[in-house]
């Protein structure tokens, strides 16, 4: 697999993108990685690192987006941003993948005008994984649309159904429609629609509406929404992890018997710490499009950038989006 990175995406770039990248290499993570940005800085930084060469090249791109660029208005002047011209080498098929840490609108916008929405998709979403208690489920959308329609949610419980099954090679996942209320009668008028279109398909295995509570219970495998809802989630249960363990830090610091209690615990806090972080499982899907472009956190370090790498390769490997065009072109 051959993996475009946007080498100036990050808020540290391109440190983080480029030992990413030579860590993925290392590991044999893919076949390839095309770094995107200044010839000369990219270079300059490579020159540090022990690496296979051959594996690891660099395309020239003399501009970059910022994270407080417009998103339309950016992608449609800064044709030459390392960003944009990653999705293109993707959408050239000089590579298999396109990923990126930087401006999240810009990414969606230019993956959806370089690479284009798959026939009869009304609206892509963004993907992302989650921890759960036991394992591991699918969440969108997570900001890519503000305002939804029930028919909307209905595609984004199939796209999701079948990035869950070709990702994680489980048939049938369980689909849930995130709510205030488990009755079928609860929520917004939208909602309600949505959850009479999703009980009465047949291509999901929808098991009705899931609240906020139980969200990371791992009773579902996919937990569809829009991406207003989904995006204050994600920030919120992102918050959340950095709150529980401020305080768990505070706590111990207080006296000699608070820190013996945090020795002898920490296997669970180191276990509950690699659970909850967002680096293990590098960035987020952008399902419904003509190709694959992932969307990492702008804070990413290198092992986030790494492990976007060994994302990316894994999706195009998977069938998942090849499958999914050839549903929708059925409709």
């Amino acid at each position: 697999m051959r993996v475009a990175l946007d080498a100036f995406g990050s808020d540290a770039a391109p440190h983080p993108e480029i030992e990413g990248a030579v860590l993925a290499i290392k590991e044999d993570l893919c076949q390839e990685v095309i770094l995107v940005g200044d010839q000369e800085i990219l270079s300059r930084e490579l020159s540090k690192y022990y690496y296979d060469s051959s594996r690891i090249r660099i395309e020239h791109a003399a501009e970059r987006i910022g994270m407080g660029d417009s998103a339309p208005a950016s992608v449609r002047t800064k044709k030459d941003s390392s960003m944009v011209k990653a999705i293109t080498l993707h959408k050239e098929g000089k590579a298999d993948v396109a990923v990126s840490a930087g401006n999240t609108g810009a990414m969606m916008s230019a993956s959806l005008i370089t690479l284009g929405r798959m026939k009869n998709v009304l609206r892509p979403a963004i993907a992302g994984v989650f921890p759960t208690q036991v394992g591991h489920e699918i969440i969108l959308d997570i900001g890519a649309n503000v305002d939804c329609e029930a028919q909307h949610l209905m595609q984004f419980a199939i796209m999701g159904s079948k990035y869950f099954e070709f990702f994680f090679k489980e048939p049938k996942p369980r689909v849930s429609l995130l709510n205030i209320g488990e009755e079928s009668a609860k929520g917004n008028q939208m909602s309600k629609e949505a959850h009479k279109l999703m009980a009465e398909s047949t291509d999901i295995n929808f098991i009705g509406n899931i609240e906020g509570k139980d969200v990371l219970a791992g009773i579902t495998d996919v937990i569809v929404c829009d991406g207003f809802v989904g995006n204050v989630m994600l920030k919120t249960v992102e918050g959340v992890g950095f709150s529980i363990f401020a305080i768990l830090k505070e706590q111990i610091n207080k006296d000699w018997v608070a820190k013996l209690g945090a020795m002898l615990s920490y296997p669970v806090y180191s276990y509950i710490k690699k659970k909850l972080d967002h680096t293990e499982y590098g960035g987020a899907l952008l399902v419904g499009l003509n190709g694959i472009s992932v969307v990492s956190h702008g804070r990413s370090n290198a092992k986030a950038m790494k492990n976007a790498i060994r994302f990316g390769a894994r999706i195009a490997k998977s069938g998942f989006v090849e499958n999914t065009r050839d549903y929708f072109e059925r409709l």
